[in-house]
């Protein structure tokens, strides 16, 4: 049987991030939603995507005479893949019209293809909770959830490592620290609020404050005095510095300096310069809009906090400042004094005092220098995937 991740219909809900991504590999917790579905199935099943036609060359598509089609934007659970495990073929798996799976046979489907197809299949209704992305901003208002139950689900039955001397803990028994993972003197983390994960070979530098629930992944660098407030993720290979609450930091980013950013998505290779700062909060304490770029209009959260969604590879320079619910596009340069406009379309380059269209070729070579810091580099794939959010993407 081959286990593939489908995008939902509320994959364009989810821009920037779903520009450059299937919607499964979004973090949320301490795990993306691919690596949780794959976790729970067994650790050694590998999934492949169902995608849009331009990522499709990026993500590995595998079908066979088998298929299990798993929603890439719901939370896998335990009791989720217990009902998955029991459908026929030509059955689906639904909850308040959201499709969670569907068995079916190999038809080469396109996306669009597929969502009518699931749709005709005999649904079984699934009574217990479902919890999937819908919007942008789900991704940190689910994140206190998500990292309490990834949290559970990682460090069930096992050790953690030892506490360094000179770290103060609260909470000691919701801590879980892994292999390889460096805590210095100074460090006080409450984890009496909420989990703490400290993930393989991460680095918790002097006098870092922590309160839960928080997941520092691997790789990752805490740097010294850092205020982390839950709920919190550092992706792999991401380096933190000054206050940080509730965001969600994918991977390889950096926000090494001090400033505060608050209620906030930050996707994968950006870069925060010193003193940037995001208000996440009206002054009015209204609620807070943001503009939702495939609707082409603002739309309202619900939220009275939401502060900055940030896609792939954008930059932003010393002493930014972002306005509540910014949301910049893929592969941004942004400088200057004063607010940038709170959105900004993909391959922008400027600031509030004007924009105009960051060169394609540039872009790249920045990304790739930024890449090789890290001993990575853009594939042929994943170049032509920006060439096409480039040419389609852009306001």
């Amino acid at each position: 049987m081959e286990y593939i991740l489908f995008d939902s219909a509320d994959r364009d809900r989810l821009l920037p991030f779903t520009h450059t991504r299937p919607v499964a590999d979004i973090r949320c917790g301490i795990l993306t939603m691919r690596e949780r579905w794959e976790k729970l199935l067994g650790g050694t099943t590998s999934t492949s995507t169902l995608t849009e036609n331009y990522l499709q060359k990026v993500y590995q598509f595998n079908e066979s005479n088998d298929n299990l089609y798993l929603n890439g934007a719901v939370f896998a659970s335990s009791q989720l893949l217990e009902a998955i495990n029991t459908l026929a073929m030509g059955k689906a798996l639904a909850k308040d019209g959201l499709v969670i799976a569907a068995r079916i046979a190999a038809h080469e489907y396109s996306i669009s293809d597929f969502h009518e197809r699931i749709q005709s299949l005999s649904q079984l209704q699934y009574d217990g909770p479902v919890y999937s992305l819908k919007n942008v901003w789900d991704i940190f208002s689910f994140n206190d959830r998500a990292l309490r139950d990834d949290y559970a689900l990682i460090t069930k039955s096992r050790t953690s490592t030892t506490l360094p001397d000179g770290v103060t803990v609260a909470g000691k028994e919701n801590l879980f620290i892994e292999e390889g993972a460096k805590i210095y003197a100074g460090s006080i983390i409450n984890a009496a609020t909420g989990p703490v994960y400290i993930g393989r070979d991460t680095e918790i530098l002097e006098g870092t404050m922590m309160r839960g629930p928080i997941a520092v992944c691997e790789h990752a660098v805490v740097k010294m005095g850092a205020k982390l407030y839950g709920a919190t993720t550092i992706g792999p290979g991401c380096k933190v510095g000054g206050e940080i609450n509730n965001v969600v930091f994918f991977a390889n980013s950096n926000k090494a300096h001090d400033g505060y950013l608050g209620n906030a998505v930050i996707g994968e290779w950006c870069n925060l310069g010193a003193d940037t700062n995001c208000s996440n909060l009206r002054n009015n304490y209204d609620e807070i809009k943001i503009w939702d770029e495939a609707a082409r209009k603002s739309v309202k959260t619900g939220l009275t906090f939401c502060g900055l969604i940030m896609g792939d590879h954008s930059k932003c320079g010393i002493n930014t400042m972002f306005n509540t619910g910014t949301v910049v596009g893929v592969s941004c340069n942004l400088f200057g004094g004063g607010f940038p406009e709170k959105f900004v379309s993909s391959f922008s380059w400027g600031g509030s005092e004007g924009i105009t269209v960051y060169d394609f070729n540039r872009a790249m070579e920045t990304a790739n220098r930024m890449m090789g810091r890290r001993c990575k580099q853009l594939s042929e794939g994943e170049t032509e995937m920006y060439r096409y959010i480039f040419d389609h993407f852009r306001k």
